[in-house]
């Protein structure tokens, strides 16, 4: 009995093994065609799409440094992981120099977030919580985009030349704090605490002195937001996940993935996400009626050279969504790394 239990266990372990090798080659596949999109598109891609693919950069690096020597065909995607490195590192030079040169204010402001060195990759895993899911939800946004730009450069020291970093006003701290929001001010409000602590802001809470939150730390913050993100996640699956929802979709597995919780990297969202590539030019969020008319608009704007690139959204010639391929590409990043991190016991995610 004992022999047929352990020849079963032997069975599932190889099982795991293989389908885990599986959802790897998946996940390097499409990231292969994502960075063809980007050498071809390098110098059209907003600032929004070029932070996503800075996130994957620094989410490859860690994968390709930290590989299990396991077997053969470990190594073998490993190898594939060192080659898309590569061409990351060439084609991101070349988006962010365009980037500089295309609008040097907003890079300016902005460019901390568009080195690898700068964003942390998850070493240790936690799960969201749903009894933090919010009793009800605002039904529009609740954050200002301009605002919520002004509150990163304060944290970032970049709202003036040789800027002080970690100002945190009453203003940001009431809005990144606020109970209740939903889609991306959820997501701007979890990134807002991310990118204080990749800056080294130690207090982002200082100065708080409402009795319900004295308890509060980022910590739970952010545990909050993402089992918020989680449940909005899980509504936008069961209503049906269509062209207009899904960037959030997408835009909540990147952040808090890269947050560190483990329940965003499910293999059924994995299959939604690679669904949404569109095959022929390895974009994500491709609108393939939109391409005429984003012509005259492209034309437009290469007669305008001082216009703001829109940071929110940008849709390229072909079509092709900026913000939500490089959204798409840094939540793949993730999904990698996490799946590596299972092959170490070490390293496994809390239950």
């Amino acid at each position: 009995m004992r022999g047929s239990w352990l020849r079963l266990t032997a069975v599932l372990a190889l099982f795991s093994a293989v389908s885990r090798a599986e959802v790897i080659d998946d996940v390097l596949s499409s990231l292969a065609r994502g960075v063809d999109f980007l050498e071809r598109q390098h110098e059209h891609i907003n600032l929004d799409g070029v932070v996503g693919y800075v996130m994957l950069q620094a989410e490859l690096k860690q994968a390709v440094q930290s590989w299990p020597h396991s077997d053969p065909v470990s190594w073998s995607q490993r190898s594939r992981a060192v080659v898309l490195v590569r061409r990351l590192d060439l084609s991101l030079d070349r988006a962010v120099n365009a980037l500089r040169q295309n609008d040097p204010d907003y890079y300016r402001e902005f460019e901390p977030l568009l080195t690898w060195q700068f964003w942390l990759v998850p070493g240790s895993w936690s799960s969201t919580d749903l009894s933090l899911v919010y009793s009800s939800t605002l039904t529009s946004e609740c954050y200002d985009e301009q605002l919520s730009d002004k509150c990163l450069t304060l944290l970032l020291g970049t709202w003036k030349q040789n800027g002080t970093p970690c100002i945190v006003t009453k203003q940001c701290r009431d809005m990144m704090t606020r109970f209740g929001c939903p889609f991306y001010s959820l997501s701007h409000q979890l990134l807002y605490f991310m990118i204080g602590h990749m800056r080294g802001c130690s207090d982002l809470l200082k100065g708080d002195t409402r009795l319900s939150r004295l308890n509060m730390t980022e910590q739970s913050y952010q545990r909050i937001f993402c089992s918020n993100m989680m449940k909005t996640n899980q509504d936008l699956l069961r209503d049906g996940l269509g062209a207009l929802n899904a960037d959030i979709f997408l835009e909540n597995i990147l952040v808090c993935g890269l947050a560190g919780f483990s329940d965003f990297y499910k293999v059924d969202w994995l299959q939604h996400i690679l669904r949404l590539q569109d095959v022929e030019v390895g974009c994500f969020g491709r609108d393939r009626n939109v391409v005429s008319e984003r012509i005259g608009e492209e034309l437009l704007e290469q007669l305008q050279p001082h216009h703001r690139v829109k940071r929110r959204e940008k849709v390229l010639l072909d079509g092709c969504s900026s913000h939500m391929t490089g959204v798409a590409v840094g939540a793949l990043g993730g999904y990698l790394n996490f799946y590596l991190a299972e092959q170490d016991i070490t390293k496994r995610p809390l239950s």
